[in-house]
């Protein structure tokens, strides 16, 4: 794969990780990012026997889409530790089956709404966001331990300036990483390109599709994103690379655009 290592996501019209597993194999592709807001990929309802059959029949491996509703800094320390804990039974199941990447995004938590602006609490209450964030770093700095097993924070939303501060306090740390979200990096996120720029070595994983006014998850070679660009970014960091389609065909569609493509990174 010369240096880029080819997956796809958990796709809505197919029910079970068996069904995907049959059109990653057919596809060519290395590896399926288990997409943990759908309720049957749950981590309790994830039985680590069957994914290493999956596995091994398959010749795959997996990464993980953490629950997108996780947020490690939330004030009540209840629902903080509640999500810690959750996130602690993923890395555990990394370990197990030797799953490189955890893919998360950071919450910009609530905002309390003035007349003229929004204040998000993160920012008002900013020493207590860290300090949530410095025990959630801690726990999984012990968890992922002497493994390979990499937590990548995602620019889905955009990183704001509270968020980079608490991406910086988590980078401090080798079990963290970054995700580029091709299509979000697009809309232009205001900070977000410097923010990469800055920590280039760390990233890790990304997310790949096309986008055009508008529109996302369209097939590589059909948006305005600099599909090749990305693609020669990923070899020379050697990152894990999500063709971030959301159905078979348009999936299909990005790996013969690959298989076209006259990158040193083509499939």
């Amino acid at each position: 794969m010369n240096g880029i290592r080819y997956g796809m996501p958990t796709l809505i019209e197919y029910n079970t990780l068996e069904e995907c597993a049959r059109l990653c194999q057919k596809l060519g592709l290395s590896f399926i990012e288990i997409n943990m807001n759908f309720p049957q990929y749950q981590i309790d309802r994830l039985n680590p026997a069957e994914l290493r059959r999956i596995m091994e029949e398959y010749n795959l491996f997996f990464t993980l889409h953490l629950d997108e509703n996780l947020n490690v800094c939330d004030f009540n320390e209840r629902i903080a530790a509640a999500h810690r804990e959750n996130i602690l039974d993923c890395i555990r199941l990394a370990r197990e089956l030797e799953i490189p990447v955890l893919n998360m995004q950071m919450s910009n938590g609530v905002y309390y709404a003035l007349p003229d602006r929004k204040i998000f609490l993160f920012e008002q209450y900013k020493a207590s966001f860290l300090h949530q964030l410095l025990l959630f770093r801690d726990v999984c700095e012990e968890a992922i331990g002497d493994s390979d097993v990499t937590l990548c924070v995602e620019n889905a939303q955009g990183f704001s300036p509270i968020i980079q501060s608490g991406i910086d306090l988590l980078l401090e740390d080798g079990g963290f990483g970054l995700t580029l979200d091709t299509g979000s990096h697009h809309i232009g996120h205001a900070g977000d390109q410097q923010f990469f720029n800055r920590h280039v070595n760390q990233l890790r994983h990304i997310h790949l599709h096309d986008a055009a006014e508008g529109k996302m998850f369209l097939p590589l070679g059909e948006g305005e994103i600099p599909v090749q660009k990305l693609l020669s970014l990923a070899k020379d960091y050697h990152l894990n690379c999500v063709l971030e389609n959301k159905t078979a065909e348009t999936l299909e569609k990005s790996v013969q655009f690959l298989r076209r493509s006259k990158s040193p990174a083509a499939l």
